[in-house]
């Protein structure tokens, strides 16, 4: 069966992180959204998105065809019932699709001939960006019994210091000493060839995925997911940084996500708590306004390729977008659009040239190129959110 991942109404409500993704390629718990449903699958998926996506991520369609919902993660009684789908039938969540069945081209779509089935069951949906961290958790839990299910963990060095070490999984190559590992409260998952350095301290449910870092001394709180090749160091709670991003060094990170190929500055901290504990509100692409989310608790939300100096204090609730630049003193705004370049005095526009070069050096330091598709990906961004700089 050829399965296929579409974004879905959800796609909008994540920006800016599908600025340069699919949802499908979302980060939560230990998996992106893609890995969890090819496992549960047991086949290889392509993904439905944005035209000026589809050439890093395209689709494959066949004559016949199951279309997945990708705001939308697996669980085994909802892959039961994708598998046992027949031609025209869908599978709804209320008024949401879940999944359907199909022979016919995507643009020729009628639900009105589908027979509909309803999930009842609980399923877990990211459909906001801050949905991304408030369920990592959950999301942490299911990825680990996935992973780990039926598997032997590499044995936990003696020298560290373990509460809970049934609920602890040490993947092959992966180094930790002299550490303090609590999984009393939630699995803690440490990937292949990971670090994790003397001193820290980490509250599960935790993630660190393959080759990421914890640096000497950090103190992270669960629910966290450090992604591949990523280094975090300081204080974190409750933040997921997708992969081959950086908060090296001391301060605080607080019920955030970043991007991939994000770096925080020394001593870079977040506020994640209103000074009069109001409910918080983050920029909304969308509405194109600060819209509610129902949250007390909510720091920094960074795309791709942003970037900020030392010291560089974040306000609640701050959206920053692809490829910005902050530096300086004070509190930038707490919306800053794609390819900004400043802080706190204002912001000049951050031209791709200068943008590129940066990726590529950055890029280049872990073996990957920066390709063609990438620019193209991120000169689209470039244009797309021009409405919302003032140089």
């Amino acid at each position: 069966m050829n399965y296929i991942l579409f974004d879905g109404p959800s796609r909008n409500n994540l920006l800016p992180f599908t600025f340069t993704r699919p949802v499908a390629d979302i980060r939560v718990g230990i998996l992106t959204i893609r890995e969890k449903w090819e496992m549960f699958l047991g086949y290889t998926t392509t993904t439905i998105t944005e035209e000026y996506l589809s050439d890093k991520y395209p689709m494959v369609e066949m004559e016949e065809n199951v279309m997945i919902n990708a705001s939308y993660l697996p669980n085994s009684e909802l892959v039961e019932m994708i598998k046992n789908l027949e031609e025209n039938q869908a599978i709804f969540k209320g008024e949401d699709v879940i999944a359907f069945f199909t022979k016919d081209a995507q643009d020729d779509i009628d639900f009105a001939t589908f027979e509909a089935i309803e999930f009842v069951d609980e399923v877990i949906k990211i459909e906001h960006t801050w949905d991304i961290f408030s369920k990592n958790g959950i999301a942490i839990e299911e990825d680990f019994e996935l992973l780990t299910h039926g598997r032997q963990s590499q044995p936990i060095p003696s020298n560290n210091n373990v509460i809970a070490s049934q609920n602890i999984f040490i993947e092959e190559g992966a180094t930790l000493q002299f550490t303090t590992l609590n999984a009393s409260t939630g699995p803690i998952y440490i990937g292949k060839d990971a670090e994790i350095m003397e001193g820290s301290i980490i509250r599960g449910p935790f993630a660190l995925c393959e080759h990421a870092t914890v640096k000497l001394g950090a103190k992270i709180y669960g629910p966290t997911t450090i992604g591949p090749h990523s280094k975090v160091g300081g204080e974190v709670n409750n933040s997921v940084l997708f992969g081959y991003s950086n908060k090296g060094h001391d301060g605080f990170l607080g019920n955030s996500v970043l991007g991939e190929w994000c770096n925080l500055g020394a001593d870079t901290n977040n506020s994640n708590l209103k000074n009069n504990y109001a409910e918080v509100r983050l920029w909304d692409y969308n509405s194109e306004s600060f819209a509610r989310t129902g949250l007390q608790f909510c720091g920094l939300m960074m795309g791709d390729h942003s970037k900020c100096g030392i010291n560089t204090m974040f306000n609640t609730g701050t959206v920053v977008g692809v490829s910005a630049n902050i530096f300086g003193s004070g509190f930038p705004r707490n919306f800053v659009p794609s390819f900004s370049w400043g802080g706190n005095g204002g912001f000049t526009t951050y031209l791709t040239n200068k943008a590129f070069e940066v990726a590529e050096v950055v890029m280049s330091r872990r073996n990957i190129e920066l390709t063609k598709a990438d620019k193209d990906i991120l000169e689209h961004v470039f244009e797309i959110t021009k409405k919302y700089r003032r140089d």
